[in-house]
């Protein structure tokens, strides 16, 4: 089974975070959930990016590195939205990463150092009309991160919502969150550690 270093999106660490950790758990696999918020959870996407903005993205991004001290080397990197900074850094720059798995967002390689590692397999979730995924470059971020790699995969699912996986939420879109998960745990259960 795998150990999961799961950060959080722009809404904090919420019930739908906690509740897509457990289907993780009940599978077997051991998953680490650090609040990069430190306890503040929000409703809104524009509240909680005035938030994180307040913190600043380098600082959540280093919160992001200290959580994963201590932990072992051989992990999948995990992040929904804003928590894919933190998670693809570490994927891209912590040496032994098992895998990565990129919720709604996607950052261009060039960002974390200009090379994605050989070995590191990964998979990019996001819907192919949600406008924060497609139109501020994540989908091309995406397409490059993946293209020629087989161990890479894009998955895009129908819909405009930014939080698909998101229960309890309008946004939650049950069918592609419900795919989302089989093919997380397809991922998972097929990395060597």
């Amino acid at each position: 089974m795998a150990e999961v270093l799961l950060f959080h999106h722009t809404l904090g660490l919420t019930e739908g975070v906690g509740a897509f950790a457990d289907e993780l758990r009940r599978a077997g696999h051991t998953v680490h959930v650090p609040d990069l918020y430190e306890g503040r959870t929000f409703t809104d996407l524009e509240a909680g990016a005035g938030y994180a903005q307040e913190i600043g993205f380098e600082a959540l991004v280093a919160r992001g590195e200290r959580a994963a001290e201590g932990l072992p080397a051989e992990i999948v990197l995990a992040g929904f939205s804003l928590g894919v900074l933190p998670a693809q850094k570490l994927a891209q720059t912590r040496p032994g990463a098992l895998g990565a798995l990129l919720f709604s967002a996607c950052v261009p390689v060039a960002e974390f150092g200009g090379a994605w590692p050989e070995g590191v397999p990964a998979q990019v979730h996001g819907m192919d009309a949600d406008p924060f995924f497609v139109d501020e470059g994540d989908l091309a971020a995406a397409r490059a991160l993946v293209a020629d790699a087989p161990d890479r995969r894009l998955f895009l699912y129908p819909g405009t919502t930014h939080l698909f996986a998101e229960r309890g939420t309008p946004s939650h879109a049950p069918e592609a969150a419900a795919l989302c998960l089989e093919r997380v745990l397809c991922f998972l259960g097929g990395l060597e550690h």
